[in-house]
């Protein structure tokens, strides 16, 4: 049996408690696989985006959340953040960073440059097919946007080790899986930022070896519950 989770930094607040099961519980193991065309279809039928305001010094940045087939199955694009970072060390995140007004007309610019950089990845090699709903973070430093992006096939990948130790893949069944993905329930302080509170849905994914948390999980667990809803 293959172990999973990581050694990710998770401040669990001692309130910490169980949630919801997921949207997909009700889907059959075998069911649960989706190809490109899914994802495709799923992503083309999500609501017009929101985009919020960032909230007092809070910056907008924008995440590429690219998918590829291999086998007949959608996966997506996962990266390792380093121990090294001022923030968010060693987290599991999608390629992504701040809009830089001298470099980016958009936020979707800024999700392909920040891809190109980090991870080596062609922007002429995506197909950007929808704009998901911003968040904002909990720590309120970031307006959050993220993107969903297309490719042909398996990239080669050249990741910068400044602002990545690894770049790996999953597919959209692993995501699925009963044993990958739960919900925890915290109470946050509200001098955290606009995203905190009392009973937050927090949202893992706990894959072979790392743990997938945060404002990542939570934009797996939004666009997996759509998927299931919608992408066939």
């Amino acid at each position: 049996m293959t172990d999973r989770g990581g050694s990710q930094r998770i401040p669990r607040p001692a309130s910490a408690r169980a949630g919801r099961s997921p949207a997909w519980a009700h889907v059959e193991p075998g069911d649960r696989r989706f190809s490109l065309a899914d994802v495709r279809n799923a992503a083309t039928r999500f609501a017009a985006p929101r985009r919020i305001e960032a909230p007092g010094t809070a910056r907008p940045a924008a995440v590429l959340v690219a998918f590829f087939e291999e086998d007949d199955e959608a996966r997506v694009i996962l990266t390792k953040r380093p121990e090294t970072m001022p923030s968010h060390q060693g987290e599991i995140a999608f390629p992504g960073g701040k809009f830089e007004p001298g470099l980016d007309r958009s936020l979707e610019d800024t999700a392909l440059r920040e891809a190109h950089e980090e991870i080596g990845l062609d922007p002429s090699q995506v197909e950007v097919v929808a704009e998901l709903t911003s968040m904002t973070t909990v720590a309120g430093r970031f307006v959050l946007t993220p993107f969903v992006g297309l490719l042909d096939g398996r990239p080669v990948l050249a990741p910068d080790l400044t602002e990545v130790v690894s770049v790996f893949d999953v597919s959209v069944s692993e995501l699925l899986d009963d044993a990958a993905y739960r919900e925890e329930r915290w109470d946050l302080p509200v001098e955290l930022g606009p995203e905190a509170g009392l009973d937050r849905p927090i949202h893992f994914f706990e894959l072979p070896g790392e743990t997938v948390w945060g404002a990542t999980a939570r934009i797996l667990a939004d666009f997996l519950e759509h998927l299931v809803a919608t992408g066939r």
